[in-house]
């Protein structure tokens, strides 16, 4: 039985999660332990935080769309490709403990720092989109296997993501932002619908959460389109910081 506090609690918890994710990403490293202290089998966390997630995608998504910000059918085809990667990581995730992959990601998170601060600068007034031919193509194959990650994990794909919309793709990042949180929403779906066939989804605390969540998504949307790449940017290479040192230290 959950008392009242675990409850506000879990929307303080969504709301700066919520934030985090649709600026950056990696909060789930948040959620998912806060999940697990109020009792939560690991798995059955997992996929709670599913919930949550799902929910703030779409508030992030609505957010971006009302500054005007959308990359249809760009996103779509993207998040289509994922959501099949996805299905196969939340399958795996449903029987084998993920612990393991914490420091194998702190490395991760460690190399997109690197790459952020070390990429030759690319001037934003310059960029020009390749959102068609073969560059579609690579991001329909790449984004097949950040779905399977994201499947069955999730913590820390944003980062990855934003870094290969930006520099692949050339977007700014408030538009792989925009990207971004359209391909975890459609892909998001398929693993809930795997955790939840195999009774991995706690949906009361799920959905206390996702309050949270989609609250802090809504206003980091609106708020980072008129903060600019330049705050995304220095909050990206803070949080990876931050995340590389909890994951490698603190696990």
């Amino acid at each position: 039985m959950h008392e009242w506090y675990h409850f506000a609690l879990l929307v303080i918890v969504g709301f700066v999660v919520g934030f985090i994710n649709t600026i950056a990403g990696g909060a789930s490293l948040i959620s998912l332990p806060t999940l697990i202290f109020l009792g939560l089998p690991p798995a059955v966390a997992n996929g709670t935080n599913r919930v949550a997630i799902i929910f703030q995608t779409a508030m992030a998504t609505a957010g971006f769309k009302s500054k005007g910000i959308s990359t249809y059918p760009f996103n779509v085809y993207l998040g289509i490709s994922a959501l099949f990667g996805a299905i196969i990581g939340a399958r795996i995730a449903v029987d084998v403990d993920g612990e393991a992959f914490n420091r194998i990601l702190a490395i991760v998170m460690i190399a997109v720092v690197l790459i952020i601060i070390f990429k030759p600068k690319i001037k934003l007034n310059d960029l020009q989109e390749r959102l068609t031919g073969k560059y579609l193509w690579i991001g329909i194959i790449v984004f097949f296997f950040f779905g399977i990650y994201g499947g069955f994990i999730n913590a820390g794909l944003g980062f990855l993501m934003l870094l290969f919309l930006h520099f692949v793709n050339n977007m700014t990042l408030i538009r792989a932002n925009a990207t971004k949180v359209v391909v975890v929403f459609i892909y998001m779906l398929s693993a809930l619908a795997v955790f939840a066939f195999n009774d991995k989804v706690e949906w009361l605390i799920g959905l206390v959460l996702a309050v949270g969540n989609g609250t802090g998504a809504w206003v980091a949307s609106r708020f980072s389109v008129k903060k600019g790449d330049g705050f995304i940017k220095s909050f990206l290479v803070v949080m990876v910081i931050a995340m590389s040192i909890k994951l490698w230290f603190f696990t």
